[in-house]
């Protein structure tokens, strides 16, 4: 897989053209609880959140973890904006590439959480760590 970066810094991070996103990276990426609590997230602001702002139930290299699995399905873009990683939904990419996927996981991803209540989502607050991304 060829990885290709934004820019030409040495901060710049590793993301896959958009013809080399594969059905099912973005499938696996989308299947863990927590990073769908990230893409929905991400999907509701509609623009670029700091990894900080997530404030997952998990460590920070965990947190670590689930943004390079996001990042490298090319389900999200990261870029460093001075000290802060921001990440972004690819949404044109997975709509240009699988259309209605995006749309229908996060409907279904909305009607499971107030099905479920608290029960059917991953801890907002209270987490051991605050991601770094």
């Amino acid at each position: 897989m060829t990885i290709a970066a934004p820019t030409g810094s040495s901060r710049d991070l590793p993301h896959p053209e958009r013809g080399e996103i594969r059905l099912e990276a973005v499938l696996h990426a989308l299947s863990d609880p927590l990073r769908l609590q990230v893409v929905r997230e991400l999907a509701a602001d509609g623009g670029e959140l700091s990894c900080s702002h997530f404030d997952l139930p998990v460590t920070k290299s965990t947190t670590t973890h689930h943004f390079r699995v996001l990042r490298e399905s090319g389900v999200i873009r990261q870029i460093y904006r001075g000290t802060a990683k921001m990440n972004g939904l690819r949404r044109d990419d997975l709509d240009g590439l699988f259309p209605g996927l995006l749309d229908s996981v996060l409907a279904a991803a909305a009607r499971q959480a107030a099905r479920l209540g608290s029960r059917g989502a991953p801890s907002a607050g209270g987490g051991r760590g605050r991601g770094v991304g």
